[in-house]
């Protein structure tokens, strides 16, 4: 994955995350204490709460209480007669929205928010309740990826409420970044952070990623080295901030980084090794000491195996022997392509392999490679026939390495030099 790519993904797992809190089912608080109203400046009319009879306020309770406590079943036995027959407007509403939820987490969320509407179209909930639910409905628009509907009712809800508060920036800044509205998502959520001395961890990966996404990068970097800075033992912020000097390729920052995390004990997560390695390789590709930070890379990769941080997959020992490869030890690349092999679930491995075994004039270990990764399924197929006819062709079996030419003449990607070859070996005869 790209860097930049990696940052996006970070961002769209922050902005599920953040929508993956159930909001808070309104309760029947008509008979409850006195308290001081949530929203005092509100434009709307409070409207004149219709009468409960006990009995039906008692199940009405019920059922809200159950689905706060996520028994579903009980909470839809209890709430949907109310819903569908109640005497009382605001009997119904309030049965209506927790109905609403459960539909929304149970997957259904077009259902949850057609319901959720139905609620606060009756007119019939308290001010305090109708504008806790009207946010809820903006997050349930976030959520069904309709953006500027949820923008709209946020902007209703403040607008009505005349209130604000961080988390409706936060809201709005992680919508704002889904609009590819960066500019817009920097300012929402710079001024949530503002409002609150308890910022959600997760708006600084939309800030990240809005800042990315804009070109500031002197922005994201600074960002990710002040997190931390602050949480220096934070796997979030380290894999940020590695992520941010990768993606600017930084190579020795993100090293510097990656290793004082490995040093002290404090590198967990697969993917932070698995850039170490990666910091470690793309240095040496740059040309600085190929040989040194090839093995590097490679001992990295050891390590993480020795002390189960990374998994024995194909994935890992593939990077372990493209590493090697850097690092100019093509016959410890052979090695580590040989224990990825049997794990993978393509022929991709084989074919590195059978390069590498080509290169070192193993004809017949690369023709038995090549064949295997060709029967296995290989993204460029002319590619694998190219290798297959040369290894032929160093076996000295002519006819073979033509017939493998051929193939490799039919896709579209090779099909010059497959001719190019072809044509020379016929005017060799």
């Amino acid at each position: 994955m790209k860097q930049g790519s990696l940052l996006k993904a970070l961002a769209c797992a922050a902005f599920l995350a953040t929508l993956a809190a159930t909001p808070a089912i309104a309760k029947d608080t008509k008979d409850a204490p006195k308290q001081e109203a949530l929203y005092p400046n509100a434009t709307r009319a409070e409207p004149k709460l219709d009468p409960i009879d006990k009995k039906e306020a008692d199940s009405l309770n019920q059922g809200l209480q159950a689905a706060q406590d996520n028994d579903d079943a009980k909470a839809q036995q209890l709430l949907q007669p109310i819903a569908d027959g109640s005497k009382s407007k605001y009997a119904q509403a309030l049965a209506t929205q927790a109905l609403a939820n459960i539909k929304y987490n149970g997957g259904d969320h077009k259902g949850g928010i057609e319901l959720l509407k139905k609620s606060l179209d009756s007119n019939a909930l308290p001010n305090d309740t109708y504008f806790q639910l009207q946010f809820n409905l903006a997050q349930y628009y976030a959520g069904d990826e309709q953006y500027p509907l949820a923008l709209q009712t946020l902007q209703q809800w403040r607008d009505q409420g005349k209130k604000d508060t961080a988390e409706a920036y936060g809201l709005e800044g992680m919508i704002d970044y889904r609009m590819e509205k960066y500019p817009e998502a920097i300012a929402a959520i710079n001024k949530a952070k503002t409002m609150t001395d308890k910022p959600n961890p997760q708006w600084d990966q939309i800030l990240l990623a809005s800042y990315s996404e804009s070109g500031q990068t002197d922005q994201v970097a600074k960002l990710a080295s002040d997190q931390l800075s602050k949480n220096p033992n934070d796997a979030t912020a380290l894999h940020n901030a590695s992520a941010v000097f990768l993606q600017q390729q930084k190579y020795p920052d993100a090293i510097k980084l990656l290793e004082q995390a490995r040093s002290n004990g404090t590198l967990n997560e697969e993917s932070d090794w698995q850039n170490l390695a990666k910091s470690y390789m793309l240095l040496a590709q740059d040309g600085t000491d190929a040989k040194g930070n090839g093995a590097k890379a490679v001992a990295v990769i050891d390590d993480g195996m020795s002390k189960g941080k990374l998994k024995k997959s194909a994935e890992n020992y593939k990077l372990q022997g493209d590493a090697a490869i850097i690092g100019e030890n093509e016959a410890g690349s052979i090695q580590y392509y040989q224990k990825a092999e049997p794990l993978s679930t393509d022929g991709e491995v084989g074919l590195a392999m059978a390069r590498v075994q080509l290169q070192q004039d193993q004809y017949a270990a690369a023709k038995k490679s090549v064949t295997a990764a060709i029967a296995k399924g290989v993204k460029h197929k002319g590619s694998a026939y190219m290798v297959l006819a040369e290894s032929e062709r160093g076996l000295k079996n002519k006819p073979a390495a033509v017939a493998a030419m051929k193939q490799a003449a039919q896709d579209p990607e090779t099909a010059s030099k497959a001719n190019a070859w072809l044509k020379q070996a016929a005017a060799a005869k």
